[in-house]
């Protein structure tokens, strides 16, 4: 349950493989990703997204920024929420006797501070809600973020700790562990192109994330005998199940129009089929600002079933833009 909050929460995420947690601009879905990014840019600031699942899945966020000057706080709200959709509620012997629905949320709350001229500092509180046929779920959760950037420079160093918290449900006697993700990222703007490229570290709390599926056929050689799997090949998988490459393509004097792509070798190895090749793993997607408005858009690669959309609008409604 909950496994919704590592979802992007925006479709420029989606479009940047599922984490962007080192970029500290005006983009004010980004504090889902890692609240020490919340900014003076992001004042007054609006962030709508949508992702359009297979069979009536919605999933989406709605966020919100504001500046408070007087305690040097960046303070933010967001709404992320998914409906698995209408499902057909059966008795024991399997006769139709009704419909029923089911949905997640999260409520957070956050903000960030600078605490000197390189580092900044932020939290997320959230509040997790679940439904299922009538029976209810509840849960809490923290993010704490870290962002080092030196003035001047183009690169950052940025680190998040998210979903520290506990969860409880009216329909099993166990607590749900929460989706905790520890990870570790630098980014890098170019002198000499427009391009920014991200190296991302995730799950780092667990090293060992590689899924052996007990079910699978073991190899065996001609004499029957079992082929060991190669160690070194195995670590070298998990070593790269834990990172995501993403760049961006930042054109246009202040970066109008941005081309985004990036690779989740996790993602890609989780959901392959063996016997056939696929885009698994791979996403893409563009942003484009006009006015007071920025479109954003993003393509994410699964599996052989096809990709999922997102479509994102920020817009700003204060004054200053």
């Amino acid at each position: 349950m909950y496994d919704f909050l590592g979802s992007p929460g925006s479709a420029r995420v989606s479009a940047l493989g599922g984490s962007l947690i080192g970029v500290r601009d005006g983009d004010i879905a980004q504090v889902q990703q890692n609240p020490a990014l919340s900014n003076d840019s992001m004042d007054m600031n609006v962030s709508l997204n949508h992702i359009f699942h297979f069979d009536g899945i919605n999933e989406g966020m709605i966020a919100y920024g504001r500046s408070i000057d007087t305690f040097n706080l960046h303070v933010h709200g967001a709404l992320q929420y998914l409906s698995y959709g209408t499902f057909i509620e059966s008795d024991p012997i399997g006769n139709a006797i009704g419909e029923f629905k089911a949905s997640e949320a999260a409520l957070l709350l956050g903000a960030s501070r600078k605490m000197n001229e390189r580092i900044f500092l932020g939290a997320n509180l959230k509040t997790l809600l679940a439904n299922y046929v009538g029976m209810n779920g509840f849960g809490m959760a923290v993010d704490v973020g870290l962002l080092y950037q030196v003035p001047g420079k183009n690169w950052t160093i940025a680190s998040v700790l998210q979903n520290v918290g506990f969860s409880s449900n009216s329909f099993a006697s166990a607590s749900d562990k929460l989706p905790l993700n520890l990870q570790l990222a630098f980014t890098q703007r170019l002198k000499h192109l427009p391009f920014r490229y991200s190296i991302t570290a995730h799950h780092l709390q667990q090293w060992n994330i590689r899924y052996i599926d007990p079910s699978s056929i073991q190899e065996t050689d001609f004499f029957g005998e079992v082929i060991e799997q190669n160690e070194f090949k195995s670590q070298v998988d998990n070593l790269f199940r834990h990172i995501i490459f993403s760049g961006e393509f930042l054109f246009g004097q202040r970066g109008l129009f941005n081309l985004r792509f990036a690779y989740n070798h996790l993602r890609r190895q989780e959901l392959k089929v063996s016997t056939f090749r696929s885009l698994g793993g791979f996403s893409l997607g563009f942003g484009m600002h006009v006015k007071r408005f920025q479109l954003d858009y993003g393509l994410g690669f699964y599996h052989l079933e096809g990709a999922t959309n997102h479509i994102g609008v920020r817009m700003f409604i204060g004054d200053n833009w």
